[in-house]
Formats: structure tokens, C-alpha cells, sequence
């Protein structure tokens, strides 16, 4: 559907709502009941042979590494096929090796953008954790007979020592399925030392995993750990008990609650039946890719309704998360990440076998453009042409790589907190290019897809979460459906 495709990137408005960040909705799954003690050589991040690009400090796997402007290193990928007969991978996977002894790719199941720590809104980033269990609960999008995860300290100062990790099935709340639980290992150990600004993967772990299964994923962090590397907007619960209870299935001890993610940014498949050979869709883009306003712990985000709708179709596939509330595509923040042109090849092109990524973003430096309360401090007058030269930016750094960019419209934003007449021209101006500049390799039109006819510059109301700017469940579904999967 060649340039009728449309997305829009519209990010949540942090400086009017308070982000909220809610539980995963966890799936049973069965779980292979063989041991996961033998470790799987080359899996972890900082193993030997690391790359670093110039001043680098994201240590990879293999392979050449490059630096990126802030000086940290990433893999270059090698490009080629691993014994799936997938042919090679995108041109910026990050130390994604095969799964050795079983001649698989790796793809992604599940994965987040990690933030700096921040106190902005209610979260444990800033002071860290002491003799603590963190359990997490994540949704993966497609299955395989293999599974390991990936832990970021990107935007950590010292090392993170994780005493001990595991994984299991999640079942009610904090609570996981009885007979379920497996160590994870990193080069052989059960403990880990993520160096700061590094990441991680542990061992490949034997283990049946099915598309939309649900994980609950639990670190034990003997600490202390410094402020944490987190993701702000989960919409899932993550779980914290006191002392070492990673092995636990009951969720007595886990007394507290969190909205966010902390330290976990991947969860990756190798194996299966679960069209391994497809590439994998990254969806890029603000708090409506991250699913603001969604119903937590239903994973009612518009790319978890996409993944749904592959599974649904009998082809189960990578999609891939990468939204942060409040981003910007040419501005730093101190709360919503780094800018989208310069977070774009770690966190779209650095995950395994990406074929295609959809770009919906710029409503915040709109909506923010020239605004003298934006968190961060006085938000820069961004103007049309600056937005299309990001936009650019992001689609040359996709094919460089080999990647396809689908370009989605910026949805409605009447009546939200941040709306003036003149960031509604610059919105139409910029969507007017994205439809007609031929840059983009298709257009998802989002837009058109949940505004409302009566009045085109607005959220319908049925798709409307009640600010404005952000969509509901129904929204964020509406937009999954409007995308072509013949064109992913």
C-alpha cells in the first residue's frame, strides 16, 4: 500500500501529565523443564572479543565496533546468514551473535529504550537498589526453543553487579507458575558485572517460548547499585521485595510497586517455527508508541495490538517497542532520552535482524517548540524545516543499514494542554511532506486513522484517552489496523 501507510509520532506531554507506567499483562507459556546450567559461549555483551568504537563504552559480542557521537562503541554486525538460511542481518546489529551448538539467529521478543535516572516523576531510578528483588514482567511478540535477556547499565556511573538473575512464566501479580523457574547464567556464572554504559546478554537458555507468552524476568542486586538505567513508562508492574528472593514463586515478599523498568532491556528468541526468517518491526516514536494512557498490564499498546494482529494472521514476528514518553526527535532531555536522531542507531538498528522501522515522532517539539515551562528548561522554537531534516536524518541512517523506514503522520493534538494554531500548522505542514516528499519507503497515514471527520485536527472521541493528545485502547488499536502487514 505504497504511500498510504501513515504514522504519526505524537509523544505524550510529560509537562502536563504526569506518566504514568503500568504492569504487563503476563500469559502462561510452557516452559521447557530441562536445566539451564550449560552456558552458551560468545552470548554475553561484555564477552571476549569486545568491540568499543572511539572513547566507546558499550561493550559487543563481535566484530568491528564504531563510536557513536556521545563516544560509546557498538557492534557493526557481521551481515551474514547463521545456518537459518535467513541471509544476513541488518547493518547495525550490536554483538547479536548466532546461538552456537544450534545454528539460529537471534530476534527479538520483547524490547524497551533505557533512560537516564530521573526523580521527574514517582520512580526507584534515582537512589537505586540495596539487597533488593526486582521482578519484572514482559510480553514477548514472537517464540522460539531458545531465550536469553538483556540488561542495560548504559546510563550507569560504576559497574552494576546483578548477584542473580531468573526466569519464569509469569502467573497472577508477582507470583510465577510452580516448576518454572530458571537460573539464568552469563558466560557460566549466576552473577554478572555490567560495566557503566555497557549492556549485557546472558547465556542462551533451553526454553519453549510462545508468541504473546508473558515472562516474569527477576534480578536479585545485592547493591548497592547507584542510580538505576530504567525505562520510565512501563505500563506494566514491576515488583520489589527485600533480601534474595529471585527463586521464589509465591509474590508474598514483593510489597512494592513501581511503574517503571529497571535495568532489563531485552528479551531475545532464537529457534521455533515462528517465522524466524522474517525480519524484525521496530516501531520508533514518542509516549504513543510507548502507550501512554493505555490499560496496564494489558498490553494494549498499539505495537503489542500489531503483534497481535501477525499472530493472529498465523505469522508471529518481532515487534519491537522502542518509544519513550515525551521524546523529541532533534532535542535532548534529561527525563525523555536523548534525542531521536541520536538514539537511533543504538535502539532501532542495535537489535537483531530489524527489517523495518516506523518512525512516528515530533508532536513534542512541536507541542514543547518554544514553551518556557518544558521540564528540561525553556524548550528551543523548532521550526518545519528543522523537523524534516531529522526526519531525513532517521530515514539515511535506516539505509544505511539496509533497513526499510515506513514514515506514520503525527496524530491530532487539539485541545491538549501543549495546542496553539501555530503548532497545528507546523503538524499539517510536516505531515503534508511525510504523505507527498516520496522519502519515506511507504506512509502509514495514523492521523487520518483515529481523527475524528467531524474535525480532522482532533482525536475522535471514541479514540480518545481524554487529553487530547494521547490514544485510548481503541486509538491505539485503530492505528495497529491501519498498518499494511504486506508492507512490514
Amino acid at each position: 500500500m505504497t504511500g498510504s501507510m501513515l504514522r504519526r509520532s505524537g509523544v505524550a506531554l510529560f509537562a502536563a501529565a504526569v506518566l504514568a507506567a503500568l504492569p504487563v499483562l503476563g500469559t502462561e507459556r510452557e516452559m521447557t523443564a530441562a536445566a539451564a546450567s550449560a552456558p552458551m559461549a560468545g552470548t554475553a555483551g561484555v564477552g571476549a572479543g569486545a568491540a568499543e568504537g572511539s572513547a566507546g563504552r558499550l561493550g559487543t559480542e563481535q566484530g568491528g565496533g564504531y563510536g557513536s557521537d556521545d563516544g560509546r562503541g557498538f557492534g557493526s554486525g557481521s551481515g551474514r546468514g547463521e545456518g537459518d538460511g535467513c541471509g544476513g542481518g541488518s547493518g547495525g546489529e550490536r554483538g547479536h551473535d548466532d546461538d552456537r551448538g544450534s545454528g539460529k539467529r537471534w530476534r527479538g521478543g520483547w524490547a524497551t529504550s533505557v533512560q537516564a535516572p530521573h526523580g521527574l516523576m514517582p520512580n526507584w531510578s534515582t537512589q537505586g537498589f540495596t539487597d533488593q528483588t526486582v521482578r519484572q514482567v514482559v510480553r514477548v511478540s514472537t517464540g522460539g526453543t531458545r531465550a536469553r535477556v538483556e540488561l542495560s547499565n548504559r546510563y550507569g556511573r560504576t559497574p552494576l553487579t546483578v548477584t542473580g538473575a531468573t526466569v519464569a512464566r509469569a502467573g497472577k501479580g508477582a507470583a510465577v507458575q510452580d516448576g518454572t523457574v530458571r537460573h539464568l547464567r552469563f558466560e557460566g556464572q549466576r552473577s554478572v558485572t555490567v560495566p557503566a554504559g555497557g549492556e549485557v546478554r546472558s547465556d542462551g537458555l533451553p526454553m519453549k517460548v510462545r508468541a504473546l507468552e508473558s515472562l516474569t524476568v527477576t534480578l536479585y542486586l545485592a547493591g548497592p547499585t547507584g542510580p538505576a538505567t530504567f525505562h520510565h513508562s512501563a505500563f506494566a508492574t514491576t515488583y520489589r521485595a527485600t533480601g534474595d528472593h529471585r527463586a521464589a514463586t509465591g509474590g508474598a515478599a514483593f510489597t512494592e510497586q513501581s511503574q517503571s523498568w529497571y535495568y532489563l532491556s531485552g528479551v531475545e528468541v532464537s529457534g521455533g517455527k515462528d517465522d524466524a526468517c522474517r525480519r524484525a518491526v521496530v516501531t520508533f516514536g514518542d509516549s504513543i508508541t510507548d502507550g501512554y494512557g493505555s490499560t496496564v498490564d494489558a498490553n494494549r499498546r498499539y505495537p503489542d495490538a500489531l503483534a497481535e494482529r501477525f499472530a493472529a494472521a498465523g505469522h508471529p514476528r518481532s515487534v519491537l517497542n522502542q518509544g519513550i514518553g515525551g521524546n523529541r526527535v532533534t532535542a535532548d532531555s534529561t527525563w525523555a532520552g536523548e534525542k531521536g536522531v541520536a538514539r537511533f542507531r543504538h535502539d532501532v538498528l542495535g537489535e537483531p535482524h530489524v527489517g523495518t522501522v516506523i518512525v512516528l515522532e515530533g508532536i513534542n517539539d512541536i507541542g514543547a517548540s518554544a514553551s518556557p515551562d518544558w521540564p528540561d528548561g525553556p524548550a528551543p522554537d523548532v521550526s518545519v524545516a528543522q523537523l524534516i531534516k531529522g526526519h531525513r536524518s532517521l530515514i539515511r541512517q535506516a539505509h544505511a543499514a539496509g533497513v526499510k523506514v515506513i514514515g506514520a503522520t503525527v496524530t491530532p493534538f487539539k485541545g491538549a494542554a501543549y495546542y496553539s494554531e501555530r503548532g497545528e500548522a507546523k503538524r499539517d505542514a510536516l505531515n503534508e511532506w511525510i504523505r507527498t516528499s516520496g522519502e519515506y519507503d511507504e506512509v502509514v497515514d495514523l492521523d487520518r486513522a483515529v481523527s475524528d471527520p467531524a474535525d480532522r485536527d482532533r482525536l475522535a472521541p471514541a479514540y480518545d484517552v481524554g487529553d487530547h493528545l494521547h490514544p485510548s485502547d481503541a486509538g491505539y488499536r485503530a492505528m495497529a489496523e491501519a498498518v499494511d502487514l504486506d508492507e512490514l
